[in-house]
């Protein structure tokens, strides 16, 4: 069986791997206090242009949500997200758990626009209702598509006007950050939102995301609530080792890009043959609308997901390809579409 079920089943590049080893018997500082960890945030502070950022690494996604989220609000705040986004859709309530509410807005494509930003203002207006106070993006979005630079700095701007924490999720930047229609970098994100975070978990780390605090305001006593919330790890240096890696040089991008790479090449031969998707492609997530004969002869071969029912013969299905697919799997997969 060909896995295209999600971009973390496999475990660590092995430049990762290596330095684990490397260093797996140093006696390193605890909570993140390390050299290793230092060394990672060096690297990032130059890729982000901003030295005075507070950088944390956090073992998962859903946990840095929530953690951002719950911090940033107060009690009778709310949180703006696309109906998509993954803390309304992926997780279990993890946000309305903390006492504060999503405000899930259709969108298209995934993605928030300042409009439905503000219609969601227009809607909560008095004191009975909860006062919207953050927007949550992310990119690449749940369905793969990505926000342009013009794109980003229309929703900054909306979100400066009405006093709005701006926070974006970056479990997918290294695919987002190097896919052909992309023409954001790490130091644009810095500027035009108030925290966000870099994505390892999905690209080439056993686990982790690198959390970027970018609004002064928000930095005051946020290892605190790190602790609090059980996101601070005594053996940090066990994250700090792995971004150290993938940071060091290009590697975080390279890993990205291999993903965009094979999926390209799927979403090409599907394209030729005249397959329509739910979602445009360009990163490392195709959503291609099926009959339901096709999907049961591919679950034959191929492990997936079946994203969203059409009609009744038709169903978008989702292939993830990651930092690790191969060129084997991606034919397997092409040869199978080419011989329906």
């Amino acid at each position: 069986m060909y896995s295209f079920i999600n971009d973390y089943s496999e475990g660590a590049h092995p430049a990762v791997l290596d330095l684990l080893i490397k260093s797996n018997l140093e006696q390193n500082a605890g909570y993140g206090e390390d050299i290793h960890t230092s060394k990672a945030k060096e690297y990032i502070y130059k890729l982000i242009f901003n030295d005075k950022a507070d950088i944390h690494f956090i073992p998962g996604g859903t946990q840095t949500n929530l953690l951002v989220i719950s911090s940033f609000l107060r009690p009778h705040q709310c949180v703006i997200a696309a109906d998509t986004g993954h803390i309304n859709v992926h997780e279990t309530g993890a946000i309305e758990a903390t006492g504060h509410k999503v405000i899930a807005m259709p969108c298209k494509d995934g993605k928030l626009t300042p409009a439905i930003i503000q219609a969601a203002l227009d809607y909560h207006t008095d004191e009975h209702m909860v006062q919207p106070k953050m927007v949550y993006l992310s990119d690449t979005t749940e369905v793969g598509t990505i926000y342009t630079k013009a794109e980003l700095s229309a929703i900054h701007h909306i979100c400066k006007l009405n006093g709005l924490i701006l926070f974006l999720d970056g479990a997918r930047m290294g695919s987002a950050m190097t896919c052909q229609e992309n023409d954001l970098e790490l130091k644009d994100i810095a500027e035009l939102v108030d925290v966000f975070y870099i994505g390892g978990t999905k690209n080439g780390a056993l686990l982790g995301e690198v959390l970027v605090i970018c609004k002064e305001e928000l930095k005051e006593d946020f290892r605190y609530l790190i602790k609090q919330r059980g996101a601070l790890m005594a053996k940090g240096f066990v994250l700090g080792i792995q971004f150290e890696a993938l940071f060091c040089d290009n590697l975080y991008f390279e890993l990205g890009a291999h993903a965009n790479e094979m999926a390209e090449k799927i979403a090409g031969v599907l394209k030729e043959l005249g397959y329509s998707f739910l979602a445009p492609t360009g990163t490392n997530q195709i959503f291609p609308i099926l009959t339901n004969e096709t999907i049961e002869k591919l679950e034959k071969e191929f492990v997936f997901s079946i994203q969203k029912k059409m009609d009744e013969t038709h169903s978008a299905v989702r292939f993830v390809t990651s930092w690790a697919t191969k060129a084997e799997s991606v034919k397997a997969l092409c040869d199978f579409f080419r011989g329906v």
